[in-house]
């Protein structure tokens, strides 16, 4: 049983994404899609048991799937001809392909919609495409699950209200929805590099694999659009320290303590060279080169010691401008702790305390630098409501240890 529930993990990751979106273009309702996709894995559960998982589950499932989409259809007693249509529509052939070739970022932009507001059309599209669940989406946003939840099943009423259409964008299309894109693009990336459920792996190659390759296909698609260089640049200079973010022991690594020696100097130098060429292009940057920016001047140094902090402070400074939120302000903070001191740091970390108090690294950072200031009493309060709030297994043991280091 054990097996049969890590394969079915395992192919709900591989295949939700496609199976609501090809049904979801099929029958032009994500409702439908979503609960006959749920359906179809809860059959699976029950089938795969007695007969064996089958040689190709992806296709099982989204021809079971669209059966009971088809059952739907008929119990509600839709119209004859609603019916023959959905019955096409099953076995009919793919849409054309458009301005996009590859099918993933094909469904991306086509459900990145400008007629939704944006956190409405980046949210639907995590779910729908991305595959993240619902409590992995509200964690991105920093949103109670509830919220997420109303929020993404307001934007599904509004699809079906405005009667949006399931299609491939022209090439025309493409500039009004690529923020959408790489808004999503980008928090499936982070997902995976630090995964917020204690339920998966703590950083999963599978989306951090995905959405490089996919920025990287928007990037041939639209050369000259700056922020998909900026987000490729900032993903691959993320990426290159993987192999140091968890240690053996299954415990988070700070940047600081990293073993930079295995870090993929490979994507460094590809992600180095794209901050360049941003750079030597005079243009006003946007959020994501800034970010790459950022992380550029940390890789760019063979210690934690030589890091250029009053230029990440800068630089902080100039994301700030461009994106004025609370997490970008906690970020300045940590840079501030190396350049003035934890004390100065410290009074900038308490004033954000309203928005972030449900956010577990805004007290891992209050507890990082009270330990500094050896007020250990209250460093280990704020340990606790991190550890309270952390998803992540490795980042929840070493808080832990951090914690019971205090004595």
């Amino acid at each position: 049983m054990d097996d049969l529930d890590e394969v079915i993990t395992r192919v709900h990751r591989a295949e939700w994404a496609r199976v609501v979106a090809t049904l979801a273009r099929r029958f032009g309702d994500l409702d439908i899609a979503e609960e006959a996709a749920a359906e179809a894995f809860a059959t699976a559960v029950e089938r795969w048991r007695a007969d064996g998982v089958p040689a190709n589950p992806g296709g099982w499932l989204t021809t079971t799937a669209g059966n009971k989409a088809l059952d739907r259809l008929r119990r509600e007693r839709r119209r004859d001809d609603k019916q023959k249509e959905a019955s096409t529509m099953l076995h009919s052939t793919p849409d054309p392909v458009g301005a996009i070739e590859d099918g993933r970022l094909r469904l991306l932009f086509t459900c990145a919609h400008p007629a939704l507001a944006m956190d409405a059309r980046v949210a639907l599209t995590l779910r729908m495409v991305g595959g993240l669940t619902v409590a992995e989406i509200a964690r991105a946003f920093l949103v109670q699950e509830t919220t997420m939840a109303q929020r993404i099943t307001r934007a599904k009423g509004k699809v079906k209200a405005a009667g949006i259409p399931y299609r491939v964008p022209e090439a025309e299309d493409l500039p009004h929805r690529v923020a959408g894109v790489l808004a999503v693009l980008y928090l499936v990336f982070n997902e995976g590099y630090l995964a917020s459920s204690p339920d998966t792996d703590p950083v999963r190659a599978d989306l951090t694999g995905e959405a490089i390759r996919l920025t990287r296909l928007v990037r041939e698609l639209m050369p000259d659009e700056a922020e998909v260089a900026g987000l490729l640049a900032l993903m691959l200079l993320i990426e290159a320290r993987r192999a140091a973010r968890v240690s053996t022991q299954g415990e988070l690594v700070t940047l600081d303590q990293q073993d930079r020696g295995s870090w993929d100097r490979a994507l460094v130098a590809e992600g180095h060279a794209l901050v360049r060429d941003r750079l030597a292009s005079g243009e006003p940057p946007g959020r994501y080169q800034v970010l790459a920016a950022i992380n550029a001047v940390h890789t760019d140094a063979r210690d934690a010691r030589d890091t250029d902090w009053s230029q990440v402070v800068a630089l902080y400074d100039q994301l700030a401008a461009l994106d004025p939120s609370p997490i970008v302000a906690l970020n300045r903070a940590i840079a501030v702790a190396e350049l003035d001191g934890p004390h100065v740091a410290l009074a900038q970390v308490d004033a954000l305390a309203e928005p972030l108090a449900g956010y577990h690294a805004f007290h891992a950072t209050r507890a990082d630098l009270l330990r500094r200031l050896g007020r250990s009493a209250d460093a280990r309060m704020a340990y606790d409501r991190a550890i309270a709030l952390a998803g992540n297994g490795a980042e929840t043991a070493y808080l832990t240890r951090r914690r019971d280091e205090l004595g």
